[in-house]
């Protein structure tokens, strides 16, 4: 009970503390939020797609068929194609004016009577009208082309046996016309979308995907790991020799001077981290529910937790405080080089993304990531509860065993 009530008396003098300095706290607080700014603004610009590499692609219907006009219409909606490559329904005399205006990579004609042709067996090309300006883009939409081609074919092997059944069993025309179109749809929606069943188990990297979302995250990690280092290096007071002695006379120990700092710094930090996320949630719109909101909270605040008691082991460890505030710098600044904040993990070499597993600050922000932008429903909070149980029992006998020393 005397534990506990002296480590009340040291949250409220760290408090009226940070009170005394509200001045020049703000200050304190919002340079960190400038300098990543900065550097978030310089990586994003890095990381960004121009729209200048952006290939651009002509579609031209010449058959005006049912089928052709699906192609069209599932190609247009379709993402196969990726960010780089954009493709526009169109007439051919405007995606010729667009390749003399050097506006096109190309256009794709789909010929008449193509849609006859499939069904009867008859050879037919896709047309592929390059910008002389432009090889190698065309070059691509040219290799794209062939790839579709080839499952087309395969596709019209497989109608073709369909009709010669149908005939064989002497079915009506319009129904034989009906299955050959179902039989179509099939073959292309197989083809449209063969890649997006890659796509699902494929890595994706945010950073090119989606960057301004990535390093907005990633900042808003970064600031308060800096504002946890800012607040708590800011509430150390270092006390005379006479006046440790006396606080000994009185029972109080290192321990509680440090949880009654980390108690504070936490409640501070998770204030200006909980105003921070809302003015980024809404400025970016993500997508979330508000159980996501208590998992986010429940990540950060285990993250914020091991961090602080991360530092106070080092304070306990070095007794100077030039050296101890160099210590706990470095310290900050490799945990979040470790965590993907600013590079991401998956540009690491792969046995050390085996070992960043074992790495707090790393589990923290992967399942940030995982929540914000990967929309996952759940969290394993398990890493970083038994990680805080080992700081916090490291950090009592540590506090203990350097007090016996001292006497």
């Amino acid at each position: 009970m005397h534990f506990i009530t002296k480590i009340l008396i040291f949250i409220k003098s760290n408090s009226m503390q940070l009170q005394r300095k509200w001045l020049s706290l703000p200050l304190l607080l919002l340079f960190p939020i400038i300098i990543v700014g900065l550097i978030v603004t310089i990586l994003i610009a890095l990381f960004s797609p121009s729209d200048k590499n952006v290939i651009q692609v002509g579609l031209i219907d010449a058959d005006q068929t049912a089928e052709t006009q699906m192609v069209v219409d599932l190609i247009n909606e379709s993402a196969q194609m990726g960010t780089y490559i954009q493709i526009h329904s169109m007439e051919e005399s405007k995606a010729k004016t667009a390749i003399q205006m050097n506006e096109l990579s190309s256009y794709i004609v789909l010929p008449e009577g193509i849609t006859e042709s499939l069904y009867q067996g008859h050879s037919s090309e896709l047309a592929v009208i390059g910008n002389p300006s432009q090889p190698m883009q065309s070059r691509i939409i040219k290799e794209l082309i062939d790839s579709v081609t080839r499952h087309i074919r395969a596709s019209q092997a497989n109608i073709l046996t369909i009709n010669h059944y149908a005939k064989a069993l002497s079915i009506e025309n319009e129904a034989r016309n009906d299955l050959l179109f179902e039989q179509f749809q099939e073959f292309l929606f197989y083809t449209i979308g063969k890649d997006r069943v890659i796509n699902e188990l494929q890595i994706t990297n945010q950073v090119t995907s989606s960057p301004i979302d990535y390093y907005a995250m990633a900042s808003w990690f970064i600031v308060i790991s800096i504002w946890l280092l800012a607040v708590y290096t800011f509430l150390y007071k270092e006390n005379e020799l006479r006046m440790k002695h006396r606080m000994k006379l009185y029972g109080v120990t290192d321990i509680q001077q440090i949880i009654a700092r980390i108690i504070v710094t936490l409640v501070a930090v998770s204030i200006l981290s909980a105003g921070s996320f809302a003015i980024l949630q809404h400025v970016l719109d993500w997508d979330l529910y508000k159980y996501d909101f208590t998992r986010i909270g429940a990540v950060i605040s285990l993250y914020s937790i091991l961090l602080l008691l991360c530092l106070a082991i080092i304070e306990t460890l070095i007794p100077s405080k030039k050296l101890r505030l160099l210590g706990q710098s470095l310290f900050t600044g490799g945990v979040l080089l470790i965590s993907g904040a600013f590079i991401p993990v998956i540009y690491f070499p792969l046995k050390l993304q085996e070992l960043l597993l074992y790495s707090f600050s790393n589990e923290g922000f992967r399942w940030l990531h995982e929540i914000i932008l990967n929309n996952r429903l759940y969290a394993d909070y398990t890493p970083l509860v038994l990680m805080n149980m080992v700081g916090l029992l490291l950090l009592i006998g540590l506090s203990l065993g350097k007090e016996r020393l001292e006497e």
